[in-house]
């Protein structure tokens, strides 16, 4: 198959993909739930996929910056309770990954997984956790681990300026988790994640700079 005829397939297959996620009903991309064709829709990218080792450090141009996620096939750890009733579970209106440069050379990816929540009658709640991603090898794959907690009560009132102080916690060096994470596609606008128990994440880089 010649280079333009992959483009052409990966183009229409990326807008099929965008069609059926943003045909789903409010924050049912980001539950837990059964999408067998936007899942298949993913496998057959993964197998066009344009950047064989997209944590290479020449591919930084593409990779980093600010994604926000749109499809999680399993939940995430800030979604699965939503649909489940839980009784103090929050409206949440965004999830977002950062990708950074860190300072040090040949350091670890800097990474800040982030929501925003909606406090009924008071404004948003974003929580931030921040950590690393350290490459192996065949630069697919990483071991991520966090290192902070943050979390800030934002546009209170619906006030744009208005905010409190932001609490910053540290993960205790004995509760720090790692885990394993597969960047399986990557190109200038798409990115897709698979979770160590395979849960499929689908990030769109994002127009909004997080702060």
């Amino acid at each position: 198959m010649s280079l333009s005829s992959l483009q052409r397939q990966r183009t229409q297959l990326k807008h099929q993909l965008l069609q059926q996620i943003q045909a789903l009903p409010s924050l049912e991309a980001l539950l837990p739930s059964q999408h067998p064709t936007i899942d298949q829709l993913i496998v057959d990218l993964e197998y066009l996929n344009p950047i064989d080792q997209p944590l290479d450090t020449h591919h930084h141009s593409v990779l980093l910056g600010t994604w926000d996620l749109i499809y999680a096939s399993r939940g995430t750890v800030v979604t699965r309770n939503l649909g489940t009733g839980f009784p103090w579970s929050l409206p949440i209106q965004r999830v977002w990954q950062r990708l950074a440069r860190n300072d040090q050379a040949d350091a670890p990816i800097a990474t800040e997984n982030g929501a925003i929540f909606s406090i009924p009658f008071l404004g948003e709640l974003t929580a931030t956790a921040k950590g690393t991603w350290q490459p192996y090898a065949e630069a697919e794959s990483a071991k991520v681990s966090f290192g902070t907690i943050g979390v800030q009560a934002t546009r209170l009132l619906g006030i744009a300026g208005l905010h409190l102080p932001k609490l910053t916690v540290p993960v205790l060096e004995g509760l720090r988790r790692e885990a394993l994470w597969i960047t399986s596609y990557l190109d200038d606008d798409l990115r897709f994640g698979r979770g160590v128990t395979g849960n499929l994440f689908v990030f769109q880089r994002s127009p909004l700079q997080i702060s």
